[in-house]
């Protein structure tokens, strides 16, 4: 899973990303259409058809065994966990499951591909026909996040290529089999959704669930999760537009912009005269564009065959146990609780606004504190303790002076802070204090912090009157406005006796009772 200060990088560049656009040029006058395909390294010790080692940053070509490199007289033989990986994930994306599925050779002739092919399942793959539901949410762009689903093709396996190393200081190439033969999965998306920021919400979904059920590492650094996006523009009522083809997207933030950037050329080429070309591009997060890799107006001949060294992929999808055949049902019972499940759960349970729920359930260890503090004491209210953490908490660890997996903060002092807010006796301002002493290191409880340095909320009400009316008489010139009808300097006099008091004046006391004491005086 991606770490949250990440996460928070990756909204806010997409965000200013997006001000930069004139989205109503795009959605007013044309339709965009993407389509994603998502290569996902399946989290194996051993490749797909080989026993060697799928370790990252081993040196070059030390993790290769001999069918790796394609010797003479070598065979495939598959990976079994890899099977049970790509069936696993296919269920978790609601997809029907093929009883055969077949490999193909397919191919192409590339320095890093030994072989001449690739071995992959484009004719018969493992499972077709899923279903994958999202929330896409942007402050940016909507005040509330909105629910999106898009239609998985299939999914098939496959065997990744080697890598090309260029040394431009000594003018070659070198080739490094170590990714030669990793295990993929490929899921093909249909062409439905509309711009970068639903492509990039989708790809946060599918690392979700591939992080819940464990069958793909999900570091986009490393490689082991890519995205190539299909993107096209047409008006309404048109045919469908000429694609473009954007390859090997390293990151949710790329894929965001490269789509959204991508969408913005072909309007732009189209109004200035010019045509799209059917082309593969790929994306350059260090100029921020697209650019242009190959054209596609020849169909590339990949003269796909069945793969003569390996049988068909038989699986047993009924109940009965059928020897040598891996069942799918006892699969399924392996499936943990999926992202979309809980989020309906903690709306149905807790009612919490979706923004709140997005955030607890795209980071586990939020999600386990705010169960745990409900638990704790029923009473408390489930919205506040969302705002604790995915406002204060979060702030703290992007001011980098947590994370998540410290143990300064816990259910039990967490929970400590949320009574004394839904008690009367602290306010926010001071529980964020509070939650910084304990950030920086401070031993003491929060009730302990909160009666060392005096930071109890004053909430008697003698005492607030006495403040109220001193306030009034020391600022007369406010006084004079505010009764004059300039109401907007009410907000003053709050400004005041809050610095005064240091924030420890129960300030929606204080509103109500100032504003009764000003307008009884008028």
């Amino acid at each position: 899973m991606l770490p949250l200060k990440l996460w928070t990088k990756i909204q806010i560049k997409t965000t200013l990303l997006f001000r930069n656009y004139s989205s109503s040029k795009v959605t007013g006058k044309w339709i965009s259409v993407v389509g994603l395909e998502v290569h996902a390294q399946i989290n194996t010790s051993s490749k797909l058809f080989s026993g060697a080692s799928t370790l990252f940053g081993a040196s070059p070509n030390s993790n290769v065994a001999y069918f790796d490199a394609a010797l003479p007289g070598t065979l495939p033989v598959l990976n079994k966990q890899c099977v049970e990986m790509g069936l696993l994930t296919a269920l978790a994306l609601s997809c029907k499951v093929n009883e055969v599925s077949m490999f193909d050779r397919k191919h192409y002739f590339y320095s890093d591909l030994p072989a001449g092919y690739q071995i992959t399942q484009q004719r018969f793959p493992l499972a077709q026909e899923g279903l994958l539901k999202f929330q896409v949410f942007n402050p940016s762009k909507h005040k509330i996040p909105y629910k999106k689903s898009s239609k998985l093709k299939q999914i098939q396996l496959e065997q990744d290529s080697g890598k090309s190393l260029h040394d431009e200081e000594a003018q070659r190439s070198l080739i490094d089999l170590n990714r030669a033969g990793i295990p993929l999965m490929e899921l093909v998306f249909e062409p439905d959704l509309s711009d970068g920021e639903e492509a990039a919400a989708l790809v946060k979904e599918l690392i979700l669930i591939f992080s819940k059920i464990n069958t793909c590492s999900c570091k986009m650094e490393e490689g082991a999760l890519r995205v190539d996006a299909n993107i096209s523009i047409h008006k309404k009522g048109e045919p469908l537009g000429i694609r473009t083809e954007v390859k090997n997207i390293g990151s949710i933030r790329g894929v965001a912009n490269a789509v959204d950037f991508e969408i913005q050329r072909q309007v732009d080429l189209i109004e200035s005269g010019g045509c799209v070309i059917n082309e593969t591009r790929s994306w350059d997060p260090l100029s921020s564009r697209t650019l242009p890799m190959r054209d596609k107006e020849v169909k590339q001949d990949y003269r796909f065959m069945p793969e003569p060294n390996l049988p068909p992929l038989r699986i047993n999808i009924g109940k009965e146990n059928i020897k040598g055949l891996i069942n799918v049902e006892e699969i399924r019972e392996n499936l943990p609780e999926l992202p979309e499940i809980t989020r309906e759960k903690l709306k149905e349970k807790y009612n919490l606004p979706m923004d709140l729920i997005i955030n607890l359930v795209n980071e586990e260890k939020l999600l386990k504190l705010f169960l745990d503090i409900l638990s704790d004491k029923s009473l408390r209210k489930p919205k506040i303790v969302g705002n604790i953490l995915c406002i204060e908490l979060l702030t703290l660890v992007n001011k980098e002076l947590i994370t998540l997996d410290d143990r300064k903060f816990t259910a039990k002092n967490l929970g400590e802070i949320i009574d004394l807010i839904e008690n009367g006796e602290i306010n926010l301002v001071t529980a964020r204090k509070v939650m910084e002493e304990i950030a920086t290191g401070s031993p003491l409880s929060p009730v302990e912090i909160v009666d060392k340095s005096g930071l109890k909320q004053i909430s008697d009400p003698k005492q607030l009157y006495l403040i109220c009316k001193n306030t009034i008489e020391r600022n007369p010139k406010i006084v004079l406005q505010y009764k004059s009808g300039k109401t907007k300097v009410f907000s003053a006099l709050l400004g005041i006796i809050a610095k005064e008091t240091q924030n420890k004046a129960n300030m929606k006391i204080i509103s109500d009772m100032l504003k009764d004491i000003l307008d009884k005086d008028s």
